[in-house]
Order: C-alpha cells, then structure tokens, then sequence
C-alpha cells in the first residue's frame, strides 16, 4: 500500500508537531515535509510531490486562501484541506472556490483529521452535505452578486439538460445514490454525468459544483 503523502503547512511550530504525531500514526500516511509559511508551499509541492496539502488559513506572509489560488491554478496540484478556528465564513467560500477540497476545525478530533486527509486524498471532498449547504447559504449579498450569477449562468450553458440535473442534485448536498435513485440511474452513470461537468466546468470537486449551482440561482427552491 502506498502512503498518503501529506504536507503540513502552519506558522505555529506547537500545531505542526501535534499534526505530525497525530498523522505520522497513521500507518497509511507520510508527513513529506512542513511549512510555516504559505510563500514555502510551491517550492515544497515542486520538490516533495504531496498527494494532499494541509495548510492553515492565518499566516503571516502568505495566508493559506492565497497559497491555495497559487497552489490550485497549476496543473496536477495537490488536494489542500484548510484548517481553522472558525466555522463558515467567506473565507472559506473563497479558498473552496479556488480548489481547496474541504475544511477543517483546529479542534477537531484527531481521528477526524486522519479520516479527512484519507478521504481528499481519494477524491472526496470533506464538507458534509449539512456543512456545504451552510456554506453556499452564508454566500455575501453584495453588489457582486448579480455579476456572479450571470457569470455562473454563462459557465453552466454547457452542460446538457441530464448533466444540469446531475449539478442541481450535487449542488443539493445528495450523494451518488441518492441522484441515482432520483434521476433514475446506476450510479455508475451518476459517477460518468459528475466527472462530464468538472471537466466541461474545469473545476476541482463536488463542492465547486455546488457554489456554480449556487451563485447561478439554481438552487433557489432550498432557500
């Protein structure tokens, strides 16, 4: 089996080792290398090759949202998981929509953390459908709104009337079955449908969908 390689970037040297004793137990994860700063992670990323990026928000050169929109333009960047002190807020909204595969709370069990690094390092965005809706809610009703639901429209006109259902429904926080089950479909094809619209959309996971879904007033009727 091979080690989930993982990089552990924070400016507090007390969480870092907390982070690398509590994931360096793991048998199925390798602390690669940290960081105390977001202007270290590229470098880093460029010579260790992390499958997962672990990174607080708060730092003091780079913080961890603007590491993430470097980190996340490039091509075959790593998944990042942010940690934090505090709940949703449009901070995150922001470091999701540049990629980041999820969230997580500083004082979070440590078991948690382990299953989250396990989880984004196979693909799955750790925000829970409960946790992705709040987040989509608390979407800032500024004078942007309006530009940023023509934009989504415009982004989504790609997709075809069964992908688009396939959005909605992700963007609804459902699972794979759950779409099926509604949409009348395998899995497999739910699976085939929501791999069509991140590369149509060129976006990252499951969450950016929901945002996309979100900010183009597809979701309305939740609200």
């Amino acid at each position: 089996m091979t080690a989930i390689k993982v990089l552990l970037v924070d400016d507090d040297p007390l969480v870092r080792a907390g982070l690398s004793l509590m994931l360096g137990g793991a048998e199925d994860i390798e602390i690669a290398g940290q960081a105390g700063d977001g202007c270290e992670v590229l470098a880093l990323v460029d010579r260790l090759a992390p499958d997962v990026v672990l990174m607080d928000i708060r730092m003091p050169t780079v913080d961890g949202l603007t590491a993430t929109e470097l980190l996340r333009a490039r091509a075959g960047a790593p998944e990042v998981i942010l940690l934090t002190t505090f709940h949703a807020d449009e901070q995150v909204l922001r470091a999701l929509r540049a990629g980041a595969a999820g969230f997580v709370l500083k004082d979070t069990q440590p078991a948690e953390i382990v299953d989250a690094v396990r989880k984004v390092a196979a693909g799955v965005p750790v925000l829970s459908p409960t946790v992705t809706r709040q987040l989509i809610s608390r979407v800032a009703g500024d004078d942007s709104r309006q530009d940023r639901s023509r934009r989504a429209r415009e982004r989504l006109e790609v997709l075809g009337e069964r992908e688009r259902e396939v959005a909605v429904a992700v963007g609804r926080g459902k699972s794979n079955a759950d779409i099926a089950a509604d949409l009348y479909m395998s899995v497999a094809t739910v699976k085939t449908h929501v791999s069509r619209v991140l590369a149509k959309l060129e976006l990252n996971n499951r969450v950016q969908i929901a945002l996309l879904t979100h900010d183009a007033g597809w979701l309305l009727d939740d609200e």
